[in-house]
Parts: structure tokens; sequence; C-alpha cells
């Protein structure tokens, strides 16, 4: 046996996950001949071959060409379902197509798409922003990462600061200055960035979640304007906080005069009114994007009540001119309707109890699984987000989730399920229980899983 049959990934032997990687590739595609025919070289027009670029990240020989999605179900141009527990990463999360938004949406579209004013939804929408996430002020966005960039120009006017903190690991869309990691201790751009021609970490300092003592050194200067967090990393391996941490958090960046931005655009799997809501988190600043209007494109941030007046007085100092906040196409009255649909309809407390005792059954089921198979792997879990980890848990960093990603294993993993008719998030092994996911579904995830890791193990 050499060298490279011997190396073990994730406890598994590499051969074995090269051997299965291979067979499921062959069955990926003998099950898909009009996709390969459509998409298998590429689609025309396109850079890269996919309308963007991140389509190509998908561990599966071509992506899969959808037809049509549904509740927690999507068809492909074969006529492969699958259980959909990506639910787009997200932006899906409490199923696709929900009625409440398909009404919303077919009624609005006789009406305008855009206009730049208000309408009857947007009225409406205010006082539910203030009801579920309990901060007074609102301010409407396309994307998460529009929301992120905004909320931070805010923190930088209201606190004459400049500099944010970021901890490692994080992921807060395409926000420049977050785009910054640590490597042997210290910060450096986050690699893999194209035409970047700043060094980010001159107006960025970065720490270890959960690291308190890290935190308060970094903020003993009082030259941070904002910690912009997740309140649990979820674009690595999970990482959940340690008991105590987000309460020195809050007291740390108040003793520093230094906002804090809660981005909950992944955490909101929680429960009504995401991670901050259930936990009693005080944030300054708080951003949703993805799911808030049913899969339209559309993003909120908040400010609490003392921010937004040091943010009006700003305004009243300021020289006249563009903020250089907001697009054209945000607070459309599309977005209006599928949000307000979403907020009044969808996105109840039945819904996430549903949801949250599928993830229960599901968590237990993946982590049956693994003990059956003496891996060393975990499970993590907030409110109706599951992960499988490679790796023993839990974590308690980013640089410990990083290093705990098996790239090669996990793609085996992800495209075994798919030929299972399970599709599962590409990039962090990350499954989703919308409202429209049956037990049937769960537990067919799991036997799934469960027969992958035969196969491996």
């Amino acid at each position: 046996m050499n060298a490279s049959t011997r190396a073990i990934q994730g406890g598994i032997e590499a051969a074995r996950i090269a051997r299965l990687r291979e067979s499921e590739a062959v069955a990926f595609l003998k099950a898909r001949p009009k996709s390969q025919a459509r998409i298998g070289n590429g689609a025309a027009g396109f850079f890269g071959g996919v309308p963007m670029h991140w389509m190509n990240d998908w561990p599966t020989p071509f992506p899969i060409m959808v037809d049509r999605a549904k509740g927690a179900a999507i068809t492909d141009i074969d006529d492969n379902r699958l259980d959909d527990f990506c639910l787009g990463d997200t932006g899906s999360m409490f199923g696709h197509s929900p009625p409440p938004v398909a009404r919303a949406l077919r009624r609005q579209a006789g009406r305008g798409l855009t206009y730049m004013l208000p309408s009857e939804d947007a009225l409406a929408i205010g006082p539910l922003l203030r009801e579920i996430f309990s901060l007074p002020h609102w301010q409407i966005a396309t994307t998460a990462t529009d929301a992120n960039r905004f909320a931070l120009r805010v923190a930088r006017a209201v606190t004459g600061r400049d500099k944010i903190l970021v901890f490692n690991g994080c992921y807060h869309g395409a926000v420049d200055e977050t785009m910054v990691r640590l490597k042997d201790g210290r910060p450096i751009n986050r690699p893999g960035l194209a035409g970047e021609f700043r060094d980010l970490t001159a107006r960025t300092k970065i720490v270890e979640f959960n690291d308190v003592t890290a935190l308060e050194a970094a903020l003993a200067d009082k030259d941070v304007a904002c910690v912009i967090t997740e309140p649990v990393l979820t674009n690595s391996c999970m990482v959940l906080p340690e008991p105590g941490f987000h309460a020195a958090l809050r007291d740390l960046t108040r003793k520093a005069g230094t906002l804090l931005l809660i981005d909950e655009t992944h955490t909101i799997s929680t429960g009504l009114g995401g991670y901050s809501r259930a936990c009693g988190l005080e944030p300054d600043l708080f951003v949703l994007g993805k799911p808030v209007a049913g899969g339209v494109p559309a993003s909120i941030w908040g400010m609490s009540e003392e921010t937004a007046s040091r943010y009006a007085a700003y305004n009243r100092a300021k020289q006249p001119g563009y903020s250089g906040m907001g697009t054209t196409l945000s607070a459309n009255p599309l977005q209006f309707a599928a949000m307000r649909a979403t907020l009044e309809e969808v996105m109840t407390e039945a819904n996430y109890a549903h949801m949250e005792n599928l993830a229960r059954r599901l968590d237990a089921g993946l982590s049956t699984a693994i003990d059956r198979h003496r891996l060393p792997w975990h499970v993590a879990r907030v409110g109706a987000r599951v992960e499988f980890i490679c790796a023993p848990g839990p974590l308690r960093n980013g640089g410990e989730a990083d290093a705990a990603h098996v790239p090669e294993l996990e793609a085996a993993v992800h495209v075994a399920l798919v030929n299972r008719g399970a599709l599962i998030a590409p990039f962090h092994n990350m499954m989703l229980v919308s409202p429209a996911t049956t037990r049937r579904q769960v537990d067919w995830l799991v036997s799934a899983f469960d027969n992958v890791l035969d196969q491996l193990a």
C-alpha cells in the first residue's frame, strides 16, 4: 500500500474517497443526459459557462439544471427529483415559492415593479420589523452585502472612527473590509481575492471568535467603530459561541464606545427574530438578507434608538450631497410585497416550531450514523440549520473551522447524496429544514447519509 493510499482524510482512507467520488460522478452523469447536453460543456455566452462563477463551485460534474422547485424539492430537466436541504443556501429557507409570497408577487406584478416610492405594503412592513426584531428604525436594501456596507458606514459616521473588527472565519457577503484572515497569528487579506489593491488589514482588526482576551486587547485603543459578527460562525464549519462570550462582547464594545453589528443572514434559522431575539442580544445595528422576502432579493438593516439618534444628528451636520448608500432598485414594491407576505404569513412561530422539531430529528439521525461508523466527526446545529463536520468537535474558532474542512471527502459525500436524492449545501455541509420539509424527507436523508458512510468506512 503506497503513501497516498494510506493517507487519511477525516478518518477515511484517501483511496476510498477517490473511488467513491469516481463512481458517484459516473452515476450522476448517467442520470442526466439532457443536462449534460445542455450545460455539460458550459452555457454559451457566459464567462466560465455559468451565469455566476460560484455555480461552478458545486462538486457535481456540472451544475444541476433545475426545471422547477416547489416546497422542499427541486426537479432537474432530466426529471430527477431531489429533496432540497440546501434551499438556496438560506435564500429559500422557508421553502421554494411559499404560497403567500407567490400570491403577493402575482398581485404586485400588475401594479409596477419599481418606482422609488413607498406602497401600502411598505407601510405595513415597518411595524412588523419593529415587532419581530426589536429595533425601532429600519431601512431596506437588496442584499445583505449592501445592508452590511450601509450599516458599517453609519457606524463610522456616528463614531468618527474608521476601523472595524471581525472574527477569523467570518463571512458577510462581498463587503471588502471583512475579507481578512489570520495566518500564523497575523492578519492578512483573505486568500483568493480578485483585483483587491488595498491592504485591508490597515483598517480592519481581526481576532478569533470566542477569544475574549484578544477581543479586549483589540478594542483597548478605542479606535474601532464597529464589531461586525454573526452570532454563530456559519460560513465555515459551524462554530457556536461559548457560554458568556456574547455577554462579554456586548460589555467590551460598550466600554470601548464601539458599535455592535449582528448579521443574522444565516442564523435567522434559530427562531422568530433570529438568534438575537432568542438569546437576548442587544445589537446597535442588525442585518438580515436572503430569506426575509421569501427568496426575492431583499435585505433589511436596523438601528437602535441611540444609534439612529446619533446618525440623524450626523446627517444634520454633514455637507449636503449623496451619502454613498442605497441603490435605485432597493426598496422596490416587489420587495415590499414579498417581504410583507413573508413576515406576516411565512416567518411564523408555528413554522419555526415545525422546523426546529425536524432539525432536532435530523441532528440526532446524523449523529447516530456517525457514531455507528465510529468516525471522528460531529454535528452542529443552530435552530433549523444543521451541519455535519468531518472532524472532532465542538470547534472553538474560525482557525479550527478552517482546519476541519476536508474538501475531497466533503465533495464525494455531496455527490453521493445527490445520487440518492438529497441536495445539501455545497460549501460547508449545511442542511436546512423548511416549513415544507417532511419527516419522510429527513429520514430519507439520514438513511442516504448512513448508506454513504457504509461505502466510505
